[in-house]
């Protein structure tokens, strides 16, 4: 342990930034809009389930304001996943790329079509996949074929890439667009945290060929349940829509399926929801930020910790706060969740990574080690955007 750290004086600065009257939740949805005036216009009309005016306006709206050409809300984050994966031509025994320190949401989409996920390192700059790491990787590892990526050792087909922006904070895109390009692989951004967060003045889950978002009730804005699938391919996103919505064949009356499909629809209720929460969302945004810049300010010069900011190349809706213990203090995590959730100060560790987890211990992957070191370093703090108040 550094000889100045103190777990008293992170909870000090915890309590600064911090309400004192009650408990402090990681993250509260905040209804302060026009949240009750959508929501019973769809009970009094009746339209609450999958057909209704909010689903395309909560389409329409989220599409102008990530840039995105093509949105189509579903059920949730991973139905979305799993539709991504399937419109890019994933199939069983193909290996994905997708980092070990991210939620299992991720790591689950891969195997319900059948593939494999293969686990990826990060780098501490953004928690996010470590595109020259990957890079050099893959030179050891695979080689193109016909076109096709393949891996050496194991013979499979790795077909994609997963992005995952941890915590809201982008990946460093430009280089690993170029690893993609280089090994033949596509890219999907598992935007699911990063609503409202910008690569280089552009919104995250618009440069990969699709995208993701989820709507959780602990996300930047909620549909209680939520997702989307964010693509520029107008005719990807035509198929999004058909494949989420069973592969129904429009008419007027009669039930044609074209193939299979699923019932991923967002209902018009939860849809109503959101299109009350985007219209928030600036604000939401704004406060979220204020909040980070305060937890920055307690943090900044602490010895033994840090308060995880974003990249230089990012701008971040800062979803879950973060702090990172530094190498000597990791055993003091565990202490500092306990003293802080017994005081009503609600944290939690980040995810464990996914090749720890029984059923993916048996996946390929490559060394873990800064996944490993982040994953006994990380905690999240309260992020709930009225916390910026």
């Amino acid at each position: 342990m550094s000889p100045l750290f103190n777990t008293d004086n992170v909870i000090d600065a915890l309590r600064k930034v911090l309400p004192t009257e009650r408990k402090i939740s990681l993250h509260e949805p905040h209804f302060n809009g026009n949240e009750w005036t959508y929501v019973k216009e769809c009970l009094d009309t009746g339209w609450v389930s999958s057909v209704g005016k909010y689903v395309d306006e909560f389409e329409f709206k989220l599409a102008e304001f990530t840039g995105a050409q093509k949105v189509v809300a579903v059920v949730n984050g991973t139905a979305a996943l799993h539709i991504a994966l399937k419109l890019l031509g994933v199939e069983q025994n193909d290996e994905v790329l997708l980092p070990a320190l991210t939620f299992i949401a991720t790591a689950n989409a891969v195997q319900y079509c059948n593939a494999i996920p293969h686990f990826i390192d990060s780098e501490e700059k953004t928690l996010g996949i470590d595109p020259r790491k990957l890079s050099d990787y893959l030179n050891e590892v695979s080689l193109i074929k016909d076109g096709v990526c393949i891996n050496k050792i194991t013979g499979n087909r790795i077909k994609a890439v997963i992005a995952m922006h941890t915590f809201g904070h982008p990946v460093d895109l430009d280089p690993l667009i170029d690893v993609c390009q280089r090994y033949k692989l596509e890219l999907i951004e598992d935007a699911a945290e990063s609503l409202g967060s910008f690569y280089k003045k552009r919104h995250t889950g618009t440069f990969g060929k699709i995208a993701t978002i989820s709507f959780n009730g602990n996300k930047v804005i909620t549909t209680g349940g939520g997702g989307a699938i964010l693509t520029n391919d107008i005719n990807l996103g035509k198929m999004a829509k058909h494949l989420t919505t069973t592969a129904k064949v429009a008419h007027k009356w009669e039930f044609f399926h074209d193939q299979i499909g699923y019932n991923y629809r967002l209902p018009n209720i939860n849809a109503a929801l959101g299109c009350a929460q985007l219209e928030q969302l600036p604000s939401f945004i704004e406060k979220k930020r204020k909040l980070a810049l305060m937890y920055r300010a307690e943090f900044s010069g602490m010895d033994g910790i840090s308060f995880f900011t974003e990249p230089e190349f990012a701008r971040s809706n800062y979803w879950l706060n973060a702090l990172v213990l530094d190498s000597e203090n990791a055993i003091y995590r565990d202490e500092l969740l306990e003293k802080t959730n017994n005081l009503g100060i609600m944290t939690r560790p980040a995810w464990t990574t996914m090749h720890k987890l029984p059923m993916f211990q048996n996946c390929p992957r490559m060394d873990l080690s800064t996944a490993e070191s982040l994953e006994s370093r990380l905690i999240n703090i309260p992020s709930s955007s009225f916390l910026g108040d």
